[in-house]
């Protein structure tokens, strides 16, 4: 009798997959792995967006506090639903936006795992540093895109006559889509030195050689921001503008320190024509040995 119940249980293990120990799989096992995570991911979305339906009016009275800051310095403006389902509109387009911003953590979490079998070990390393820093950076690009809103609805106001017979209406459903862009672009803002950093730490590219480009720097953050932000107000342009600029800088002076560390000189900087030489397969792969 336990020889036929070991009998099974072998022959069970054996109509199993192995699998393979260095994590590769075939093209249907990464598809099945990649639709699994995106299921998992759009069930969380689903159910959290159930969550903003919920906490619709909470959020409605913290995303409409430049408008009772605007009326406190005496300011008016009034927001306006436009349309008998504008209403209902807005309150589904915020219910997904909340549960996107609350997914986050879990889709970041979902791409690390399909992505994490892949690397190496270094390169691991360099994957959790750039999520533990890369995430953490854009919920504080939001903060300040809303912070800056708040500052920036006032101002504007004030160029609206204030008078008894003028009265300004705006669109919440506008006001709603400017809000997010503004803090999508603020977020996105904030991350691109993480992944200059990244590409400094990772030998691709040199402290004094992102120094060099300065100018575009200041010019790319710019044009960036003119891009994302869908306001003409020079406010918000400068002040997005210098917030970049201030990161790009920042991940400069990280990527020049880690050079010194790394024992990097002046003399070893390639020239304009030189290409630079990147570590292949092989390479990744002896050090992964040594490691071992």
């Amino acid at each position: 009798m336990a020889s036929d119940t070991q009998g099974r249980k072998q022959a069970g293990a054996a109509r199993k997959p192995r699998r393979d120990p260095e994590g590769r799989m075939s093209l249907g096992e990464h598809l099945t792995e990649l639709r699994n995570r995106l299921l998992i991911c759009a069930i969380t979305v689903v159910v959290l967006s159930v969550v903003g339906w919920f906490v619709f009016d909470w959020v409605f009275e913290a995303l409409k506090r430049p408008f009772t800051l605007a009326a406190e310095q005496g300011l008016k403006a009034d927001l306006n639903f436009q349309g008998v389902g504008t209403g209902l509109n807005v309150k589904l387009q915020m219910s997904a936006y909340v549960g996107l911003l609350l997914s986050s953590p879990m889709i970041m979490l979902q791409t690390w795992l399909f992505v994490m079998p892949g690397l190496h070990k270094n390169e691991r390393r360099y994957a959790i540093g750039f999520f533990g820093s890369a995430i953490p950076l854009f919920f504080l690009g939001c903060l300040a895109g809303y912070w800056a809103v708040n500052q920036l609805v006032p101002v504007l106001l004030r160029f609206t006559p204030q008078s008894d017979q003028v009265e300004q209406l705006i669109r919440y459903d506008e006001y709603l889509s400017l809000l997010v862009k503004t803090m999508l672009a603020f977020g996105v803002a904030f991350v691109i030195p993480v992944v200059m950093v990244l590409l400094n730490v990772m030998g691709l590219v040199r402290g004094r050689t992102m120094l060099k480009a300065w100018r575009w720097i200041i010019f790319i953050s710019f044009i960036f921001t003119a891009v994302m932000v869908p306001t003409p107000e020079p406010i918000t342009l400068i002040a997005m503008a210098s917030a970049i600029s201030a990161l790009f800088f920042g991940a400069i002076v990280i990527a020049m320190i880690n050079d010194r560390r790394r024992g990097v000189s002046e003399d070893e900087e390639l020239d304009d024509d030189e290409a630079s030489s990147i570590d292949g397969p092989s390479s990744l792969d002896d050090e992964d040995e040594a490691e071992r």
